[in-house]
């Protein structure tokens, strides 16, 4: 069952060795990002699962001690998710769990089992809520760390330019965000998510089954676009 979810963003411009210069324009959310993760670790979860969006290599699951690094991004930082288990996974994360992996070392995460899962953009909504029930039921209590950014079209000068349906569409998903609401985010157009390239989409959705029937209340912790993407981390319990 779900005891608590912990929605972040995941551009790798979190980790200030990426953003150098510009880093200070995203503390806010960093400090978001670790409270969130603080009421994860208060939910005292028995499994932790880290989903956030992936290109087709990246699709499917990871298990603890999968790596990941910034090297990408010019940067030499590397990652773990969680603590080595057993032998040294083959796969590496992909970049939206870097960022998870990232956020849990810095919080210094070692409260339960973890597992990373990669989701892709294109996973229809009912098949995302089909496997945020599957996620639910794997134990008895059950933890989610949420990754993914809202659209990227926020100003001119964003990733996608700007789309006047951006705004709207973010306010809508932090209003859901905020609230807990389950119905809301199963409504959410992954048409329009595409066209608007907010990758959180279907991790978001992922959540939306995982929550049903939970009774959790939201809290909405950052909501801001400083690049003109749209970034949100969000609390359930």
């Amino acid at each position: 069952m779900l005891v608590a979810a912990a929605v972040c963003p995941c551009p790798p411009l979190l980790v200030p060795e990426v953003a150098a210069g510009a880093a200070p324009e995203l503390d806010g959310a960093r400090t978001a990002c670790s409270d969130a993760l603080g009421v994860l670790a208060a939910s005292r979860p028995g499994l932790l699962v880290v989903l956030g969006p992936a290109e087709q290599s990246g699709r499917g699951t990871y298990p603890e001690g999968t790596r990941g690094s910034f090297s990408g991004f010019g940067v030499d930082v590397d990652v773990r998710l969680g603590a080595q288990q057993g032998a040294e996974p083959e796969r590496v994360l992909p970049p939206s769990l870097v960022v998870a992996a990232w956020l849990l070392e810095r919080t210094g995460w070692s409260d339960a089992p973890i597992e990373g899962l990669g989701v892709g953009e294109p996973l229809a909504p009912e098949r995302c809520i089909q496997v945020g029930r599957d996620l639910a039921a794997r134990a008895e209590r059950v933890a989610l760390l949420v990754m993914g950014d809202a659209s990227a079209c926020r100003t001119l000068k964003a990733p996608g330019y700007l789309d006047e349906r951006a705004a709207p569409f973010d306010a809508k998903v932090a209003r859901a965000l905020g609230a807990a609401d389950v119905a809301a985010l199963k409504e959410l157009d992954p048409e329009l998510a595409y066209e608007l390239k907010a990758s959180g989409r279907a991790p978001w959705q992922v959540l939306a089954g995982a929550a049903e029937g939970a009774g959790l209340s939201g809290a909405l912790l950052y909501e801001d676009a400083p690049y003109g993407v749209g970034y949100m981390v969000a609390t359930w319990s």
